[in-house]
């Protein structure tokens, strides 16, 4: 059979010599125009900054996410790492130069705006993924719900407390600080143990299953603890404190009453899934700008409304896959680099108390969590196998602890060094979880075979099928 001329496989020497003739080109046109190298420094208009940015950070994100892939971790991992290294405690360390020129001030607002934008989305995707209406072992996960956020709130709190003056912020009372750091210890990443429950073909067991659930619980009861945190961070006194938290309880009943029934009125009658979209989007955003009006963070607004959205719908199904794709790849590793712009880890500098005190967050984190989870449902009833599996993934803390962590710093209810610690934290206990579930498949051979069970035919969760789509973006 005779080939066309041009379609061989591999790439011919005109084709090569092209390739480099192009690349000499661009280098030598790099290097004429790189600030301060032939001649004096070229004006680059905000747009063309902006869209360099953006391009950088998409660059490195998705370059570690396909990484941490590679070597068996889940790919948002890769994601975040990426947006840390642009940050100071990286690139700022080596060429402090070209993080100054790439993220100028304006930039950064531009990004961040963008990086809010992508949250209020997320958040309205983690409110639709929020079931409560297929738990299985009911017992089991109220225990797994109840150990695994109440004994690391309990030590949070007290971290807090002993390290005072270095993790808190100035702007909030002792109290408002020191239940906030011990929330951002007892978070569990939803969407992350999906994913790895996915790689691990974990997602059809009966751990996999009791660990969505009671994480998925448990991401609704830290956004109800959030607000109520927040509802007191307002500078108006208790008369602002009575009026916040007033309000929210006013807009959840709305929500309920109103808003709940009357999505799925609409839903059940448009046909048009495109002006449904739409009509979504407007919720989610219009819901967050009225929690900000209210003293409450935007994200509470978009999750409070993804949580009303019908359940039972295809078509709502088939909106959150659209909108999951364009936010979790390209918005979302905006919000990482935002994340690793503020952090530094050359705040902890040689003082040997602040590695101390890090180091024993990091313990004293995945310790309670571990025992409080595992140990609450193996009194619950649950194997200890099975128990200390269920302790290990709810470990898994992620994308959502970033999220709060950030929110405490734009609060100023943490410090920067609090909150560098708290991504530190965020990053370890997610990449441990995936490490420990392996080591343990290793070891125990009932596992290894639930999870060929589960490859081989059982049918995963309906939240972890919907992540398995998403590709491990969040």
């Amino acid at each position: 059979m005779t080939s066309v001329p041009g379609t061989e496989p591999g790439l011919g020497r005109r084709t090569w010599l092209g390739i480099g003739a192009g690349l000499v080109i661009l280098v030598g046109s790099v290097l004429m125009w790189v600030p301060g190298l032939f001649h004096a420094e070229v004006a680059v208009d905000p747009i063309t900054r902006f869209l360099l940015a953006v391009a950088v950070i998409l660059m490195a994100s998705h370059l570690f996410g396909e990484l941490m892939r590679r070597v068996g971790q889940p790919p948002v991992l890769g994601e975040i790492l990426g947006g840390l290294l642009l940050g100071p405690s990286a690139l700022g360390q080596v060429w402090p130069e070209a993080v100054s020129w790439l993220f100028p001030a304006d930039v950064l607002d531009s990004l961040n705006k963008a990086a809010q934008l992508g949250l209020v989305i997320f958040m309205f995707l983690l409110g639709c993924e929020l079931r409560t209406d297929r738990i299985e072992r009911p017992r089991t996960v109220t225990a797994a719900v109840l150990g695994g956020m109440g004994l690391p709130l309990v030590a949070g709190v007290g971290v807090a407390l002993a390290a005072g003056p270095m993790l808190a912020g100035t702007a909030v009372s002792t109290l408002t600080y020191c239940l906030f750091f011990g929330l951002a210890l007892a978070i569990t990443a939803l969407p992350v143990l999906a994913r790895i429950l996915v790689d691990l073909k974990l997602d059809g067991t009966g751990v996999g299953a009791l660990s969505l659930s009671s994480a998925a619980i448990g991401d609704g009861v830290a956004w109800l603890l959030l607000t109520l945190i927040l509802a007191g961070t307002g500078s108006g006194g208790a008369g602002q404190v009575s009026k916040t938290a007033g309000l929210a309880v006013a807009l959840v009943l709305v929500t309920y009453l109103c808003v709940r029934p009357a999505l799925a009125a609409l839903v059940a009658r448009m046909e048009s899934e495109r002006l449904l979209t739409v009509v979504l989007v407007i919720g989610a955003t219009g819901f967050s700008a009225l929690t900000q009006m209210i003293n409450l963070h935007p994200l509470i607004g978009a999750f409070l409304f993804g949580v009303a959205v019908p359940r039972n719908s295809s078509a709502t199904v088939r909106i959150s896959h659209q909108l999951q794709g364009f936010t979790l790849m390209i918005l979302l590793p905006l919000f990482f680099a935002g994340v690793g712009l503020n952090t530094a880890i050359g705040l902890l500098g040689a003082d040997l108390g602040h590695w101390l005190v890090a180091a024993g967050i990091l313990v004293l984190a995945q310790v309670t969590k571990i025992v409080g989870a595992g140990g609450a449902a193996w009194l619950a009833g649950l194997p200890r196998g099975q128990a200390l599996q269920l302790g290990v993934l709810m470990n898994c803390r992620g994308v959502t602890e970033l999220v709060i962590a950030t929110i405490g710093l734009q609060y100023g209810i943490i410090s920067r060094l609090g909150f560098t610690i708290l991504v530190l934290t965020a990053v370890v206990t997610t990449a441990l979880t995936g490490w420990f579930m392996r080591r343990m498949a290793s070891r125990e051979p009932s596992l290894r075979a639930r999870s060929r069970a589960t490859a081989a035919g059982a049918s995963a969760s309906t939240g972890a099928r919907r992540f398995r789509r998403r590709g491990g973006g969040s």
